[in-house]
């Protein structure tokens, strides 16, 4: 069995024990980058595989999130069968419904499965200054983002958390490092 997408090919072999000579080959096509544009509803979301680079910028208000957020999820799952050393997950979300939180959780999720303890998932939060100023003056900034490291609690590789703080033409004005 011979595929090949745009000249680049990866090729598994594996050899049954107990059947000499026997080899079976799978191909697996490298995972090519998805990039799915804003709308008044729906985020920009772009997967980007040869940089590691996961974003989600914009207004998350889908009526329909299965139809936005499934393919994400199934190329995360591609993803981290060959993930990068270090993966950038960064939300930049104005406003995000109660269905969009349940398909990023689930995206989250599926990468704390990064199957290998040396690698590094980086997650970047982007909130304008207020609220930042607001946690930053809270008792524990950790607290605030409670239901998030849950759900990165038990990850296979190292997790970091990054905080920033935006103005209103969403440039960064301040960032803090949140340990978990």
């Amino acid at each position: 069995m011979n595929l090949v997408k745009q000249g680049v090919i990866l090729v598994c072999i594996i050899r049954h024990i107990g059947l000499p000579g026997f080899r079976e080959e799978f191909v697996m096509e490298e995972l090519r980058n998805l990039v799915i544009e804003k709308t008044f509803k729906t985020p920009r979301i772009e997967l980007v595989h040869g940089s590691g680079e996961i974003s989600f910028s914009g207004k998350s208000l889908p009526e329909n999130a299965s139809k936005v957020y499934e393919p994400v999820l199934n190329w995360v799952t591609d993803y981290i069968l060959q993930p990068m050393e270090v993966t950038n997950l960064r939300l930049n979300l104005e406003y995000f419904n109660t269905s969009s939180m349940l398909w990023i959780s689930k995206i989250i999720k599926a990468l704390t499965r990064i199957n290998n303890p040396d690698y590094r998932l980086m997650v970047h939060i982007y909130i304008p200054l207020e609220e930042y100023d607001d946690m930053k003056g809270s008792a524990d900034m950790k607290e605030s983002f409670n239901p998030l490291t849950d759900i990165l609690q038990n990850s296979i590789p190292e997790v970091s958390m990054k905080l920033y703080a935006t103005d209103d033409s969403s440039k960064v004005i301040r960032d803090a490092v949140v340990l978990f």
